[in-house]
């Protein structure tokens, strides 16, 4: 491998993700060549064969082949950082022994760290993975607990860009005919994630449902009252809206 000008392939089926990974290495890693980039498993296994990079950035969950199959093909060919939004993998990958990982949403100071410890290692054998991999294999469990964890981030466009928002920045979701609203502290978004999809996908501890076209953060709640005709309304910390509670759903706010 060459230590003068290193190589990578970044394998990220959320385009946004992707982008934005290319972009901070760039930024942090200016020598660095990224020769690839796969949306999914398969694409990032073609990449391998053909560039033989120095280093990959695998997302653990990707359709078609995950990153755990991705990288018991790497067979010590390079480097690994895992991306994962799931904290149990990636710290048994990085225990036992895989260059690094990511947690998502990515964070620059965390790459700059990777980076310092990915240049350390160039000189030396990538590290072999067969051991977490298969702990990992062996336990179908841990992937299913992880397949349904809630929802932390969302692409959204904010005008003619595509923002990546996490779900703590988001003060309510609420549907706008084939779109749903996130509202933001700092103006809003839109998503085309219905709003019955999200109500699946989000915790449920943090976001509650309360309106059959409102999800609201609960953190994002300052006081609840009732108007003139006795309706239940929630007056929020930022902003001036105030959001209509159903009374199928006052039950929620009677211990508040």
């Amino acid at each position: 491998m060459s230590l003068i000008a290193p190589t990578a392939v970044v394998a990220e089926d959320e385009a946004a993700l992707r982008g934005e990974l290319v972009e901070q290495l760039g930024r942090l890693w200016p020598e660095l060549s990224i020769v690839g980039e796969a949306a999914d498993g398969l694409e990032a296994l073609r990449l391998l064969d053909r560039h033989q990079p120095d280093i990959l950035f695998l997302d653990i969950e990707m359709p078609g082949a995950t990153g755990i199959d991705v990288a018991r093909q790497v067979g010590g060919r390079a480097h690994v950082v895992f991306v994962t939004a799931y904290d149990q993998y990636a710290i048994a990958a990085f225990d036992q022994g895989a260059v690094d990982y990511l947690l998502k949403p990515l964070a620059g100071a965390r790459l700059f760290t990777a980076i310092s410890r990915l240049k350390a290692r160039l000189g030396q054998a990538p590290a072999a993975l067969g051991g977490v991999l298969d702990q990992l294999g062996a336990r179908p469990a841990v992937a299913a607990t992880a397949a349904r964890a809630p929802l932390r981030w969302i692409n959204a466009s904010v005008g003619q860009t595509l923002r990546l928002i996490t779900v703590d920045e988001v003060m309510f979701f609420q549907s706008d005919n084939k779109y749903t609203r996130l509202a933001l502290k700092d103006g809003e978004a839109l998503i085309r994630k219905p709003l019955k999809e999200l109500i699946d996908e989000l915790d449920p501890q943090q976001f509650w449902q309360i309106h059959r076209s409102t999800l609201v953060n609960v953190n994002a709640i300052a006081s609840v009252s009732r108007d003139f005709r006795g309706r239940m309304q929630i007056k929020l910390k930022h902003g001036s809206e105030m959001l209509l509670v159903a009374e199928s759903c006052a039950h929620l706010f009677r211990q508040m």
